[in-house]
């Protein structure tokens, strides 16, 4: 006997190692100082945490965010780019993985997307591209 619990395969949560970043959207804010970040993910069985990272076109950090063991598959977060001097491009990305709790604290990492982005204010960017 087949018991089906989910009408589509895709939406059945999915393994550690299954688990991915199916889109997402970034937003610069009008003044440029601020990206607003839209994530989706799969449908997963245990927590993933994720990390998003800034960095500006000379390679200089500029933001970073965790979102430690989310309970939703969307997520939206602002983050303001913190650069001593402010860049015309910047670079997204977005980690997910799986944290090891023991001695050794090693990350499992299941999946990376990177996005470079202008930061003229109002620029909006997709992934995978918008079509």
């Amino acid at each position: 006997m087949d018991i089906q619990f989910f009408d589509n395969r895709d939406e059945a949560p999915k393994n550690r190692e299954d688990v991915r970043i199916l889109r997402g959207r970034i937003e610069v804010a009008p003044e440029g100082r601020r990206v607003a970040v839209d994530i989706e993910l799969t449908p997963f069985i245990e927590r993933p945490t994720i990390e998003l990272r800034l960095t500006n076109d000379r390679g200089e950090p500029a933001g970073l965010s965790n979102v430690i063991e989310t309970l939703d598959r969307t997520l939206r977060m602002v983050m303001h780019m913190r650069d001593k001097t402010p860049a015309e491009t910047y670079r997204l990305q977005a980690r997910i993985y799986y944290a090891h709790i023991d001695e050794d604290m090693k990350r499992e990492m299941v999946d990376e997307m990177i996005i470079d982005f202008d930061a003229v204010g109002g620029t909006e960017k997709y992934w995978p591209a918008a079509e």
